[in-house]
């Protein structure tokens, strides 16, 4: 029988749930388990693909279109199973399907209600996962123990046990360990309280991680097992990495973390297999080379939302050995002040997605920059939108060249509609999105980065640049190097004559792994090297470099 993980949250928000859940399966994969991921979410919206990027940080787009919860990208990125529609949930899809169901009168007249009908709708999705090929399904649930809007979820996954049997569930809690400087002491009070609640609901933890900025002593774990009821051995001190979030799994497995849980479930598995993770880390503590990437985009102060963006370059830098460093640069600041001043003695230019006209001027600006100066460049979906209207206003002479969907009434429509998104009237989930095939020129940069003739890539975007154009921007020596199976859709345009000038209109960053860099993001990374060792007298890093290829530490909120 399919075994059932699920891994509450506690104390704070933004604890990293995401980040544990996804280690937590890529060291049961390293065992030889087959592992199916899922991310519950509470919040009432349908998906995430109408929430601003502050609000929730980047979409993540899945293969079969399903706009999902960022942190599907830790379990995409840390794992090797399948994500579709049924990974993520959220309340406004639970709902929506147990109305449907009211409408269609399949409750026979019952007074509807959140028990027994929005749990069992839960658990249907929980269960959904569950397969023969599966050993073990980890379900994250969304949120904090005791948000009101949670409720539901715990209820469900409290009832589950009593359905499946109590050997076949586990309960893995991550709760905050904080230490008071003031009085030099780690608390665990936030803990006990936070394990109360849970109990109070109904559930009783397994197994409780520990999120810590000081290490936890034997007397200290101690405490906490005999207040919270459970093994000392299944007290897991998780302490904040300083130096990358992919010693997360690493430090789990010191633990012994996933040999907990292979005993507990009573399961048949080798010791997990680490040789990749572990050149990994030796990659990453020991680069060779180092460049500077300038990350020029609407939102570029909320890391959140260029999440996987940062975390392919990241990737990129482990494949070549190379570190680096990453300054997030707002679109807006380039207009006020001038891609010279910003941008000056960057090694790469990169501009990401978005949406909204606020800032389109300055990735302009930054595009014709970087192709003037022969600087590498990569444009991903509103990025390869904005070159190909640089390149209509400043190459070949259309100086109102622009989107449609910035300017509805530009004599030069460069970027238009797509022709199915034209009577479009819904925002959530009728974009173009998800695995798309994309034919490749070959004796391209595109071509020698995949080493193959089709490829596949996800999607989000309505917009597409006007076949109207195609013509003469090919007579000015833009190519077309990437067009869909029937000819009628741009996905890659370069400029053959440039250090590395790519631009593609899908999400390659979706497709990343810290294992496996993306084909193109590597190539960029290898251009932009190849360009700071090129240079006859080596420049210092810029002074407003922000990040490094050091992935993102886990801090407390």
């Amino acid at each position: 029988m399919t075994k059932h993980i699920f891994v509450t949250g506690g104390v704070v928000s933004s604890i990293g749930k995401g980040l544990t859940s996804a280690s937590i399966g890529m060291l049961l994969e390293a065992r030889g388990l087959r592992v199916r991921m899922q991310k519950l979410d509470p919040y009432i919206n349908v998906d995430p693909g109408t929430m601003s990027p502050y609000q929730h940080g980047e979409v993540y787009v899945l293969d079969d279109g399903s706009e999902t919860d960022l942190d599907l990208g830790h379990y995409e990125r840390f794992t090797s199973g399948t994500l579709t529609r049924d990974s993520n949930y959220t309340t406004g899809q639970i709902y929506l399907r147990v109305i449907e169901k009211e409408r269609h009168g399949q409750f026979q007249g019952k007074t509807v209600q959140v028990i027994p009908h929005i749990t069992n709708e839960i658990k249907e999705a929980i269960l959904r996962l569950a397969d023969p090929n599966t050993d073990i399904v980890i379900t994250e649930i969304g949120g904090t123990v005791g948000d009101i809007e949670g409720l539901p979820f715990l209820e469900a996954i409290r009832q589950l046990p009593q359905d499946l049997g109590r050997e076949n569930c586990m309960f893995i809690h991550l709760t905050l360990v904080p230490y008071l400087k003031a009085a030099a002491e780690i608390k665990t009070k936030p803990t006990q309280h936070s394990v109360g609640q849970l109990r109070q609901i109904g559930i009783q933890p397994d197994v409780l991680i520990c999120r810590c900025e000081q290490s936890i002593s034997r007397e200290e774990r101690e405490k906490i097992a005999l207040f919270c009821n459970v093994p000392v051995e299944a007290v897991i001190e998780e302490k904040d990495k300083d130096f990358s979030i992919y010693e997360v799994p690493m430090s789990l497995r010191d633990h012994k973390l996933d040999e907990f849980i292979v005993k507990k479930f009573g399961l048949n598995s080798h010791p997990p297999r680490l040789e990749a993770w572990d050149n990994l880390m030796y990659s990453l503590r020991n680069p060779k080379h180092e460049i500077s990437i300038a990350v020029v985009g609407k939102y570029a102060e909320h890391k959140d939302a260029y999440k996987s963006i940062y975390e392919s370059l990241d990737h990129a830098g482990i494949h070549h050995q190379c570190q680096i460093r990453i300054a997030r640069i707002q679109s807006g600041d380039i207009e006020e002040e001038g891609p010279e001043r910003l941008l000056s003695g960057y090694d790469g230019i990169l501009i990401p997605g978005g949406f909204g006209e606020r800032g389109i001027e300055g990735k302009v600006q930054s595009i014709r920059y970087a192709r003037e100066r022969d600087i590498p460049f990569f444009g991903i979906c509103l990025g390869m939108q904005c070159a190909a209207i640089e390149f209509g206003r400043d190459v070949i002479g259309l100086a109102s060249a622009h989107s449609t969907e910035f300017d509805k009434d530009t004599p030069h429509p460069v970027i238009c509609l797509l022709d199915e998104q034209r009577n479009v009237t819904q925002l959530g989930g009728t974009m173009r999105l998800g695995a798309q095939p994309c034919h490749l020129m070959k004796d391209s940069a595109a071509h020698r980065a995949y080493q193959s003739d089709v490829i596949s890539e996800r999607h989000r975007h309505r917009y597409e640049f006007n076949n109207l154009y195609r013509q003469q921007y090919e007579a000015h020596g833009m190519r077309f190097t990437g067009l869909s199976p029937d000819g009628g859709l741009v996905e890659i345009l370069e400029l053959p004559n440039h250090a590395y000038f790519v631009a593609v209109q899908f999400h390659p960053e979706f497709k990343s792994k810290p294992t496996r860099a993306h084909p193109l993001f590597a190539a960029f990374v290898g251009a932009a090297m190849k360009r700071r060792s090129g240079r006859k007298q080596q420049r210092p890093m810029p002074n407003n470099s922000e990040e490094s290829s050091k992935s993102s530490a886990l801090t407390p909120p």
